[in-house]
This record gives structure tokens, sequence and C-alpha cells, in this order.
């Protein structure tokens, strides 16, 4: 156990800078060797105490988008009969460059997640500085104390090629490792609940060989108490909530290992209002997490068919949608924008093909609609920077001489989550393209796909891959100042349907802007009056799915000559 440790800590003092930054500036020293043995003191003291009182001790490995805040929503959680907290949390982050200074974030009783959320921050700073239930640390010698381990790090899925989710795999090679260290040190009697999203069959083809074997390495004649139950968080004002007061399904993989994580999740958990769904083994809860992902990532790329249909025949299918939904049944279609984002819909449905071939062993092929809707979803931002040049076309411009400002940088409306946003690819697409690209959002301080993507979110795995000419998105700035992004631009996107910019008026726009501009309404933002008024104010149109955009400019301008029409029908399409 030392050995490793003293390796992996003279591996990071010769690789690596001695500090880690936080987004604010501040460095952070990484721990040297003897700075381990003192914490680990520190913490049994802790755990120590803790237990006088009755608290379980739980460790959260991975303090990121969902550990920071599961861990608050753990330490938060009290005894409904006393009042009384019944669980001590102990955060665990690796102690890297990168993310090392979320430690003394958390223990300063700073989220060390950015959050629209006005519970966030609360409920970090009232667990770590009032009620005293919730700290971080290094060290992974802390899951020696553990009565319960939940596990969040992260697990990827690598993209090769853009627009083919075959072409890729899931990167575990993360939770494996964490998976070993937690064999070495748990105590046989410790329950191992994996949150982390995951390819169907990982508790049981792949964390129960690697904690088995460590246990029978240890001399420890007992199964290992190996549960799953993913999370359905959401980015947002209800970050919060879609924790703690919301639906969860869970297994174990054994009996004793389902009765304990059951027990786990009811005390920590709104289980009253929304009952825990229990199913027989660990793979089921698995496919459940792909399946919902992949449902609605499959619906998305549906209607990208019919987006295009639209285009091309003259329909808005925004009316066409908001109509379907007056049924019931279907009110919760959705129009794509320019591709999905997050971190689960563009990519979850990739690790249960990846499954099925390489944990399960199959050789055949019977995924079809699931990689394809991956693909469609991937690119479809790209037809919208098509709209952007046929829009400046229009204007007489072409793209590698203009000014654009891409209005969205997100993934989703009125959050600052920019993961595999639909704006990072026709970003990219219009920068290759030669154009000199200004964003603004008034939700995203940093956007870490752009400035750091030699690194982000792994060395080689940025996007920038896909596309020549990205160099200079290093230096991008998320403007805040919506007048100054606009100044100067000929052409703006709507790119995500934030509050912010559907209040926005098309003089306002074209007032900032000093001139007319091509509009491109990658989100149905822009209703027929909007459209209308940018037509008179001499601006040219386009929008996802908005086919009848023609429609209203020639009752503006009136309709092409018939020649100037054909001659300008190829490009104009």
């Amino acid at each position: 156990m030392n050995k490793a440790r003293s390796i992996r800590s003279r591996k990071n003092a010769k690789e690596a800078p001695a500090f880690s930054v936080c987004p604010a500036g501040r460095r952070y020293p990484l721990p040297t060797d003897r700075d381990y043995a003192r914490e680990f003191e520190r913490l049994k003291r802790i755990a120590d105490a803790e237990r006088r009182k009755g608290r379980e001790i739980v460790v959260v490995m991975g303090l990121g988008f969902v550990g920071a805040v599961m861990a608050g929503v753990i330490a938060d959680s009290a005894d409904p009969k006393t009042g009384k907290p019944g669980k001590f949390v102990i955060g665990m982050q690796r102690p890297s460059t990168r993310s090392f200074w979320k430690i003394g974030y958390l223990n300063q009783g700073i989220p060390p997640v950015e959050a629209e959320d006005p519970e966030v921050a609360p409920l970090i700073r009232r667990c770590v500085r009032r009620k005293k239930t919730l700290m971080a640390t290094y060290t992974y010698d802390a899951l020696a104390l553990a009565d319960a381990v939940v596990v969040d790090v992260q697990c990827d899925y690598n993209k090769e090629t853009l627009g083919d989710c075959r072409q890729g795999s899931a990167d575990i090679a993360a939770l494996e490792d964490s998976l070993r260290i937690i064999g070495d040190r748990i105590r046989p009697d410790c329950l191992v609940l994996i949150e982390t999203t995951v390819p169907p069959g990982t508790t049981e083809y792949v964390a129960y060989p690697i904690v088995k074997k460590a246990f029978e390495e240890r001399g420890i004649d007992r199964e290992p108490l190996l549960a799953h139950s993913f999370e359905r968080v959401m980015p947002g004002r209800e970050y919060v909530c879609s924790i703690r007061d919301f639906w969860r399904v869970c297994s174990g993989l054994n009996d004793e290992a389902r009765r304990r994580v059951v027990k786990f999740l009811s005390e920590v958990l709104n289980v009253a209002q929304y009952p825990l769904t229990v199913l027989d083994r660990p793979i089921e809860s698995e496919t459940c997490k792909i399946v919902e992902n992949s449902y609605r990532a499959a619906l998305l790329a549906f209607l990208n068919e019919w987006s295009l249909f639209a285009e091309r025949n003259g329909v808005d299918l925004i009316k066409v949608i908001n109509a379907i939904k007056v049924r019931p049944t279907h009110s919760n279609m959705i129009f794509p924008g320019p591709g999905i984002g997050g971190y689960c819909l563009p990519k979850d449905g990739g690790l249960g093909v990846w499954s099925y071939q390489t944990l399960m062993g199959f050789d055949d092929d019977i995924f079809k609609i699931t990689p394809m809707a991956i693909d469609i979803n991937d690119t479809r931002a790209l037809h919208a920077a098509e709209l952007v040049r046929d829009a400046l076309r229009n204007m007489g411009r072409i793209v590698a001489a203009s000014r654009i400002a891409v209005l969205g940088v997100s993934y989703r409306e009125d959050v600052g989550d920019t993961r595999y946003s639909g704006s990072e690819i026709l970003v990219r697409k219009l920068t290759e393209m030669g154009a000199d690209v200004i964003v603004h959002d008034p939700y995203v301080k940093h956007w870490w796909e752009m400035e750091k993507q030699d690194t982000y979110p792994a060395p080689g795995h940025s996007r920038a891959r896909f596309f020549r000419n990205q160099e200079r998105l290093r230096d991008l700035v998320v403007h805040k100042d919506l007048a100054r992004a606009l100044r100067g631009a000929n052409a703006v996107v709507f790119a995500v349907r934030h509050q912010a910019y559907r209040e926005l008026d098309p003089d306002e726009i074209v007032h900032m802007a000093g001139k007319p501009a091509a509009v491109v309404d990658c989100f149905g933002i822009l209703d027929d009056s909007a459209i209308r008024r940018y037509f008179e104010l001499g601006c040219e149109v386009k929008g996802l799915g908005r086919g009848h955009v023609k429609r209203i400019k020639d009752e503006v301008r009136g309709p092409q000559p018939k020649a100037d029409a054909t001659r300008r029908e190829g490009r104009n399409r």
C-alpha cells in the first residue's frame, strides 16, 4: 500500500508541477510523501470521533459534477426521528495538478463545481462549516475507514471518428484503477456503490473480479458487497433536487448487497416521495441507464430527418411539434437544435454497443438505431454551419471573410454546462472554414473544451482533432457583454434557447451589430413576427427546421424574379 503510494507521489513530483491551480487562480501545493501519513492519522481520529456519535463513515470517490453534490446530499441527510446526522462523508479526490484544488475548495465549504442551482453553495457550506459532516481528502487510505464507498469516477466513451461512434471504445481504465484500490483497502463488510454510468455488465464482469481477487490476496474469504445505482442528475436550477428528490433504480450483486444499498439510499434520499425501484441484478440497473438515455437520443435524432424535410418543403417544424404536443402521449417531443449535449446522451448508447461485443463477447451486430442516433446527433451542427454559409452567400459574403457571433455555447438552455455542446462543433466548423468567431453566453465563464483543448477532456481526446485551423480557439473568450460580442457581426447565430436570447428584439440586434446581418436560428427561438422584422431590416434569415422562412421573405420583399431564382436555386438550398 505505502509502496504504491510512494511511487505515485514520486511520479507526480517528477512529471508535474507542484501546484494545482483553481479556476480563480489560487495555487494549491500538492501533497508530499510525508503528508500522507499525517493525513491518514488525522482521518482516523476524525472517523473514530464520528463513530462515537453513531455515524457511518461514507467515502465518495470523485468530486466531479455528480460526486461533489452527492457527497453534500449524503452529509446533509438526517435521521427522520431524531433529526441528527447519521453519516459523516469524506470526499476523496485524486491529487493531480488538474483537480487537487477541489479538496481545498470543499474543505473551505466552497463547491468544487459551478452550478446555477442556488441550493448547491449553501448545501456544501452548511455541511462543512455548521454541521461538520463533510470534508475532503487526497489519500486513498481513507477507504479503510469506510462503512460505505460511493464511486463517482468518470467513465467516458472515446470516439475516434466524428460521425461514426462504432470507431470508439469505452474508457474504463480510471474506474478499474479505482476498483483495485478499493479492493486493496476496504473492510470486508464495506458496501461499494457504483454510481457512475457504466457499460452494462461492469459491476459483474469488471468490478466483481477485481475486488474479489483483491480480497483473496488479502486472505478475506467472503463476497464483496457490490451494488449499482445510477444518478439522473440534471444541471440547472434543480441540480440538488435531481439527486436527492428524484426516482432511483438500484441493484446489488447478492442479497446482502441489495439489502444494504436499499437501506443506504433510503437513509440519504427522499424515497418517501420518490420510491426506489429495486432490480435483481446490477446488469439490469446498468442497462436501465443506457436504454433510458439511448431512447432519448434516438427520439432527438429521429427529428433531424424531419427537420431537413421541413427546411426543403416550406414547413415550420416548430409549429408542427407544438401541434403534436397537444396530444398528451406526445407531450415530451423536443426539437433537437444544433445537436444534443450533456455528458450522457451523446455517449451512453456507445457504452452499450461496446459492452455487448467486449464484455459479453458477442461478435454479431444487433445494434442499428442506437449508434446511428449518436452519429446523427454528433454531426447535426455541421448542417447549422451550412445554413450560416448559405445565409451569408445570400448577402454576398463568404464565411472566410466574416465575423460571426454565436449566441450560446452551453448544451442546454439556461445552464452553464458545455459538455458535448452542439455549439462546439458549430464553432469548430466555422473556424475551419476561416470565420472570425465571437461567442457569448450569460452562464458560461470558461469554455474548457476550447481553452484547454490540448488536455481536456484528456490529452488527444479533444474534438479539435476532427477539424483543421483550431489552434486559435485556445484564446476564445466567452463574452458577457452582448453589445460587444455583436459589434460588427456579419452573421448572428442563435445556438441555445437561453431566456435572454428569446427576449431579444430584432431592432436591438441590428443596432448592436451596426448593420443588417445574416441571422441563423438553430433552436426555434424566433417567431414569425421576429423573422419578418429581420427581413424588413435588410437581414437574411435561415433556421434549422424553419422551411417557411422563404415564404415570409417573399411576403416582405416580393417573390424573386424567375431567372434570378433559377440562378440561385442551388446555393440557396
